[in-house]
């Protein structure tokens, strides 16, 4: 079934893909094919967000843990946090006791910011890669799409800033906190170049958004020097004679969708895993994913789970039409839904005349896709979208001519060399993220965000990018002074937890809003998007699936203040007219 990966395994692994395409069971259940076959294998977690516990059925922290059950595999999570306190004790240890203790007090609040956070886990995912542990097979389990890519750019781009630096500071610390890791960070460029040694799996769904993204990623990876790619298509359903109209279109949109593949990666090698009615966790469930024989279908038995909810997404859109300005986030798993819902809201607001703008944080955008464009959004809807390229070099720019401008030559040079570092980007970002989050004073803006882990990064910056800012700037902008203060008023910011229901969405959904609750910002609402169980579906693989989503859903309604539940539905909630009606499902209201 995942011959494609499993007849040659190379040493190295990846895993990667959109939100929600099934990265983790793929990675875990590949993985334990590996162990079971009596090999070594080290499955690690990428993911700021991990689910690996979830999916493996075993508490997985820092370091390898043995999986019970599985033989010779051991799994790990790369944890941004506990990694940065290493990588600043690593980088500060020498020098405690030798430099006076305000200087060590100086590098220690230097190496407070984010981007640290990002260069430590980095560096344990470097670390990895240039790792003579006795495993023969590592598989990384990585976050959605975006920030892989720029993981897996970062190689490049810290090799090449250290071969340029020569004034000894950088964003994260002193140049020889990093320097002794050069060979480290060489070692692995070579490696994920070497198809010999790494393979990417590119794991998509028979989607449109899905392959596309998949498509997107492939090309992006093959300019990075990562050519040793192979294509796994999860989920694919196959429309039985009692599926319904239900089962009919969704047999039918996968179709379309396979048919109309990119040729990037049509000629890729592929394996197929068929949709299953029980969800992939736990090392039995794991084994039954690759399992050859597919396990006999629930019977229908018309005992579906009622379904009772007492709020409607139009809600918010009523809410901010009145209101006529603030700020809703999306937020959530990758996968889950997070852009259709930004875009429905923000074509509902416009539609009602409302001045909105529609945003996105999400390095891999799909708001131009989700609008598809073949019909004109309200008159008074902005869609933007934040540009890493564009924002990076507005901030060099902007830094240059007002920190930089009264500087000389030498202090100029300092500065420009500290602009170059990989870690400006984050920056750079989180100011333009500041700036939208500011249009919200005099009209909506509806930002759709990047899956969790992404989006935790970024709103805890609100905290501590300001010491990153105020080494390189002269003052850091009101709209990022003003930022935390935005997003705790719930006058002013209407955060959505979107979901699925099933386990894993529904557990991260949890964490996420226990996060965002110990930054002081409340979730307005949940929705559980594309439910099955509320779409009455006839075919005996969809009703296991649907029964299955009963507890979950009970379990986002007891965890949430108000719920809101959407039918997966026939037509794709792709265009203005489609999106528009997504608001208006009858089922939304739910099934009492």
């Amino acid at each position: 079934m995942l011959d494609a990966i499993l007849e040659q395994p190379t040493r190295f692994l990846f895993f990667t893909g959109k939100g929600g395409v099934g990265k983790t069971s793929a990675s875990a259940a590949v993985a334990l094919k590996l162990a079971d076959a009596g090999k070594a294998v080290l499955l690690v977690s990428t993911d700021p967000a991990s689910n690996l516990s979830e999916v493996l059925g075993t508490t997985v922290n820092g370091g390898p843990t043995p999986v019970a059950g599985a033989g010779t595999l051991a799994a790990m999570d790369i944890d941004p946090m506990k990694a940065a306190e290493a990588y600043r004790e690593r980088v500060v240890g020498p020098y405690r006791g030798v430099l006076p203790d305000m200087v060590v007090s100086g590098i220690e609040e230097q190496l407070s910011g984010s981007c640290t956070v990002e260069i430590a886990a980095f560096d344990r995912f470097t670390g990895l890669l240039a790792s003579q542990e006795p495993y023969d097979h590592i598989v990384f389990d990585t976050a959605p799409t975006g920030h892989t890519l720029r993981m897996l750019a970062l190689p490049g781009a810290w090799t090449g800033y250290l071969d340029t630096n020569r004034v000894g500071v950088t964003c994260v610390g002193p140049l020889s906190g990093l320097t002794q890791q050069r060979r480290q960070y060489r070692l692995a460029l070579d490696t994920l170049a070497d198809p010999s040694a790494t393979t990417m799996v590119m794991v998509t769904r028979p989607e449109t958004g899905a392959l596309r993204e998949a498509a997107r990623a492939a090309a992006e990876l093959k300019e990075l020097g990562v050519r040793n790619q192979v294509l796994v298509v999860n989920g694919v359903y196959s429309a039985s004679s009692a599926g319904g109209r239900l089962g009919a279109a969704m047999a039918a949109r996968q179709t379309v969708a396979m048919s109309e593949m990119d040729d990037v990666i049509a000629g890729l090698p592929r394996s197929v895993v068929p949709l299953r009615g029980n969800p992939p966790l736990g090392v039995a469930g794991l084994r039954a994913l690759l399992a050859e024989r597919v396990p006999v279908p629930t019977p229908l038995t018309d005992d579906l789970p009622p379904v009772e909810t007492h709020w409607q997404l139009s809600e918010i859109v009523d809410e901010m039409a009145t209101q006529g300005h603030g700020l809703v986030m999306t937020v959530g798993k990758g996968g889950v839904g997070k852009t259709t819902i930004a875009a429905a809201l923000a074509v509902a607001l416009g539609s009602r005349g409302t001045p909105v703008t529609l945003s996105t944080t999400d390095p891999a955008a799909h708001l131009l896709e989700t609008l598809d464009g073949t019909e004109a959004p309200p008159d008074t809807l902005r869609i933007e979208r934040v540009d890493p390229v564009a924002a990076t070099a507005a901030y060099r720019d902007e830094v240059m001519s007002t920190a930089g401008a009264d500087m000389d030559q030498a202090a100029r040079a300092v500065l420009a060399e500290d602009l170059r570092s990989p870690c400006t980007e984050e920056i750079a970002v989180f100011r333009a993220f500041a700036a939208i989050v500011a249009q919200a004073e005099s009209r909506v803006v509806v930002l759709d965000t990047a899956p969790s882990g992404h989006t935790l990064l970024l709103l805890d910056a609100a905290r501590s990018y300001q010491r990153e800012l105020s080494r390189q700037a002269t003052t850091a902008p009101m709209d990022v002074e003003n930022l935390l203060a935005r997003l705790q008023d719930p006058g002013f910011t209407r955060v959505l937890v979107i979901c699925l229901a099933e386990a894993t969405p529904v557990h991260e959904a949890a964490a996420l809003q226990d996060d965002l609750l110990r930054a002081g910002i409340r979730p307005r609402a949940w929705v559980v998007n594309q439910t099955l169980l509320v779409a009455s579906p006839s075919d005996p693989l969809l009703y296991g699936l649907a029964k299955n989503e009963g507890r979950w859903i009970a379990e986002a309604e007891r965890l949430s203040t108000a719920l809101g539940v959407i039918p997966w539905v026939v037509e794709p909630p792709v265009g203005v007219s489609a999106l528009r009606s997504l608001l208006n499902q009858p089922a939304a209201l739910a099934i009492a």
